[in-house]
């Protein structure tokens, strides 16, 4: 399904990890359609790790927990490089460490829509 790019989100280079291969490509589909770049998408703790400290990012979307493991070295490496990202759960906020609880959130289950709004508004400021 092609959509026409989103004005303001067109070469985007956003970090998509998550682990449960559908909400995976979705995100990624939606994403892509709103004319972003796809930077991954991650399905793994080690991968997200890798992408997180070595691509060129404008922002990313962490799932919470991967495969029982917390994303928190993916969301300590993109704090340390100044990259703005948001957990993605469906956890309650008490599953947020103190120290990440100013970070976005898109609380699962969520529609494209929100995801594109979401992008726009917390993503955009670092646009190229």
């Amino acid at each position: 399904m092609s959509h026409l790019p989103e004005p303001g989100l067109s070469g985007l280079h956003i970090l998509v990890v998550e682990d449960e291969l559908l909400i995976c490509d979705m995100i990624a589909d939606a994403l892509h359609d709103a004319g972003c770049e796809i930077v991954g998408p991650a399905t793994s703790l080690e991968r997200g790790e890798t992408l997180a400290s070595s691509e060129n990012l404008d922002g990313a979307f962490l799932d919470l927990n991967l495969k029982g493991k917390p994303s928190l070295s993916i969301a300590e490496a993109l704090t340390r490089r100044e990259v703005p990202f948001a957990f993605l759960t469906g956890y309650d906020e008490a599953a947020i460490p103190e120290r990440y609880r100013q970070v976005p959130i898109l609380w699962k289950p969520f529609q494209v829509r929100d995801l594109v709004a979401f992008v726009r508004r917390h993503f955009t400021k670092v646009a190229r």
